[in-house]
């Protein structure tokens, strides 16, 4: 028989409360399958960005001829960017500060390029534009190539993850599932059940509700996200709860501990 010390009490009481504290690891879980669900899901159709007042674009013109195309790439040093001219704005990211040069949407959506002048491209996406400067560039040079891009396409992710910041999209398209990897997933803090997807629509704020431990999340139209999207990341309720109790079978203990020593001391 094992005997019964005082001296195991703190041990004892410790192991009550490490186990008091553990945690069920479905909340967990991400994508997890639901009753009589197929494994293969559809997922949602591929978000393709609109050009907006505000919105900063880069403009690369090449052909045949360097030395004339050079005339449509007018950036060597960066600029401030206002109304149309050029940019060089300073962009936040996960890792540094990203200095980026191109033109700026007016408030008449347009931007302002050498000889050719005004374009209008709020409302298009970046293959229109391109295809429109590029029939703009035939009367002055041979075999034109144009590559637009934007400059600031960025999201913001915040609340519970491992680092919450702005971040800048190079390739103009990501989903929800990567963006919340490339912020260091949640925390075991964060709650997965409902992830705030805060967007600008029309001058109007859509508020959208993603749950990460379904495989519903693919279907949805905030699993790929939008340019300015803001990703909010609340606290979890069970984990606050538990933690709770958890401090509470920890006071009842160290009442009780101390209540013996104080017996044993007698």
């Amino acid at each position: 028989m094992i005997k019964f010390t005082f001296e195991k009490l703190p041990v004892f009481f410790l192991i009550i409360f490490f186990y008091s504290s553990c945690a069920d690891q479905k909340p967990f879980i991400y994508f997890q399958k639901a009753a009589n669900q197929s494994d293969t899901v559809r997922v949602a159709e591929a978000y393709v960005p609109r050009i907006q007042q505000g919105d900063i674009l880069s403009v690369y013109v090449s052909s045949l001829s360097p030395e004339a195309s050079s005339f449509f790439n007018p950036f060597p040093g960066g600029s401030i960017v206002k109304d149309g001219a050029s940019a060089s704005p300073s962009l936040g990211s996960s890792s540094d500060q990203t200095s980026s040069q191109g033109y700026l949407v007016d408030v008449n959506g347009d931007i302002q390029l050498p000889l050719i002048g005004a374009t209008h491209v709020k409302g298009l996406t970046t293959i229109q534009v391109m295809n429109d400067i590029k029939g703009k560039l035939k009367i002055y040079l041979k075999e034109p190539s144009v590559n637009v891009r934007f400059l600031n396409y960025k999201i913001s992710i915040t609340g519970q993850v491992a680092k919450p910041a702005v971040y800048v999209i190079p390739n103009e398209m990501i989903t929800l599932p990567e963006a919340l990897t490339m912020a260091g997933d949640l925390t075991v803090t964060g709650d997965r059940n409902d992830i705030l997807i805060i967007r600008d629509d029309n001058g109007k704020k859509v508020f959208g509700h993603v749950n990460l431990n379904t495989r519903e999340v693919y279907n949805s139209p905030y699993y790929y996200l939008h340019n300015n999207d803001l990703v909010y990341v609340k606290p979890n309720k069970i984990i606050a709860q538990q933690t709770d109790r958890s401090f509470q079978y920890l006071s009842v203990g160290v009442s009780i501990l101390s209540l013996l020593l104080i017996i044993f001391r007698k």
